[in-house]
């Protein structure tokens, strides 16, 4: 057996498919058109090149608009949040992807959600606060017919940043959770009656929820909303890293409000130079995965609903299936997961707590050691998609005795052992050589092995002490 050592020193540095130290942060990263899902393999996006565009890595809930806490022993926590050191963090991990978080409301109050409850005041939003008259919040009320500038100026800017990093990100245009769960949410929108300028009532039905606004009730929100949208793209529309969320976890009853969305942004596009990926996420709460699966979304983010959690489905490509752990656990996860998900055609992300300025998990504690194994393993997994052709390979749990495979069959074979050192592997069909590689991902080590011949199923046994290890074969 042949040791090849992989120390992870906070960032990913090797390529061993070339054998040589390369740093990652390093590489040139060019994007090649907009994404569009592979017609090869659709389970993934794909570019002007038409490789496999998997898409993974760790998001949080303030890096497009400020929060500033209200607890003035806490208020210069959050006053802002450096992008720019932001994305370097990203890349130490070899993720390429974010959510790019929006916030309807004035405030955050995270009482419904942490142990440690505090009140965030959010800005920007996207249009002005030029009064005559005050909000709710003592502050000028909102011209909804005005778009905010800095708003805007912010999210051309981190686009851009993002992509001159190699970042994807998916702009969300609208955010659900809050304006349910939130306490005197509705209160703190810029549609409700008092906030506004220009006669906005959201909450036509006077319980005091307004989430009547995510629906096609009201005629004139709509428009405002979509003159929302078209700004977004508008802004937007010249950058190839650019995906779009219509809504994070909005309520059930916004299925019809959020189709509909999604065939405006690509109406919309179509008259543009280019046309980017829309996505619909889990329904919170009450949603089903099946909704999802019947929108005209390019992509989707699933509830925990048909095993996403411990033992995810294999994605037939009727959808690019981006699985969340926001809308799987809400603050949660576990390295299994992450492997499990790659290993059945998923592209896992992570709602991390980061810095643990904003949320620090339930546990109102900050743990490292629970996130690291997270965010390593959707590094590692990454760099697994980068070296194998992935547009070729589909997950065949058949073909292994623990259930977890990627294959291009004959070709190459990408194995986890969740549980056991040993797996069996179906070779039948796969005549020749094969190189043989073992990957630890708690240790960032690879071992190779003797190359072994196909044309039978083979018993395999991990040269690692331990389970949750990783078995690359390639014809040679």
């Amino acid at each position: 057996m042949k040791y090849i050592s992989w120390i992870y020193m906070g960032c990913i540095a090797c390529s061993i498919f070339l054998n040589s130290c390369i740093p990652v942060q390093d590489q040139a990263v060019k994007f090649y058109g907009p994404l569009r899902v592979s017609e090869e393999n659709p389970r993934y996006f794909t570019d002007d090149k038409g490789k496999a565009i998997y898409l993974t890595g760790s998001h949080t809930w303030n890096n497009l608009v400020d929060m500033k806490c209200t607890d003035m022993s806490l208020a210069d926590s959050l006053e802002t949040f450096d992008f720019v050191q932001h994305l370097q963090w990203l890349k130490q991990y070899n993720h390429n992807f974010i959510r790019l978080w929006a916030w309807e409301l004035l405030n955050w109050d995270t009482h419904g959600v942490s142990d440690e409850a505090n009140i965030y005041q959010v800005t920007p939003h996207p249009w002005v606060r030029t009064g005559p008259g005050q909000g709710l919040d003592g502050k000028p009320k909102f011209d909804l017919h005005q778009f905010n500038p800095v708003y805007f100026d912010r999210l051309k800017l981190r686009v851009k940043q993002a992509a001159d990093e190699g970042i994807y990100v998916s702009i969300m245009l609208f955010e659900g959770w809050g304006l349910q769960f939130s306490r005197e949410a509705f209160r703190n929108h810029p549609f409700h009656h008092d906030n506004n300028i220009n006669g906005i009532n959201g909450d036509s039905n006077n319980d005091g929820s307004g989430v009547e606004i995510h629906t096609l009730e009201n005629k004139e929100i709509t428009g405002i909303q979509k003159t929302y949208i078209k700004k977004v793209i508008d802004v937007v529309n010249e950058f190839d890293n650019v995906l779009f969320e219509i809504s994070n976890e909005n309520h059930p009853p916004s299925t019809e409000w959020q189709y509909h969305m999604i065939s405006f942004v690509k109406d919309y596009e179509k008259q543009l130079a280019k046309q980017h990926p829309v996505g619909m996420t889990f329904q919170y709460k009450g949603g089903s995965n099946d909704v999802l699966m019947k929108s005209p979304a390019d992509w989707i983010s699933p509830n925990n609903e048909g095993g996403y959690r411990d033992n995810p489905p294999t994605s037939d490509g009727s959808k690019v299936i981006v699985t969340d752990t926001d809308h799987l656990w809400g603050i949660g996860g576990n390295q299994a997961w992450v492997w499990k998900s790659f290993l059945r055609g998923l592209n896992p992300i992570f709602m991390d707590i980061y810095e643990g300025s904003v949320l620090a998990g339930k546990s109102g504690k900050f743990e490292p050691g629970w996130v690291e194994p997270i965010r390593k393993s959707m590094g590692y997994t990454l760099m697994f998609a980068n070296r194998m052709d992935l547009i070729s390979m589909i997950p065949e749990p058949d073909l292994a005795s623990s259930a977890y495979c990627l294959a291009n069959r004959g070709e190459e074979y990408l194995v986890y052992l969740p549980e056991n050192r040993e797996v069996v592997i179906d070779l039948q069909d796969a005549s020749g050589l094969f190189e043989v590689e073992w990957f630890n991902p708690d240790q960032g080590e690879f071992i190779e092995s003797e190359s072994i011949s196909g044309g039978s199923k083979l018993s395999f046994t991990s040269p690692f002490e331990t389970p949750e290890v990783l078995l690359y074969l390639k014809a040679k």
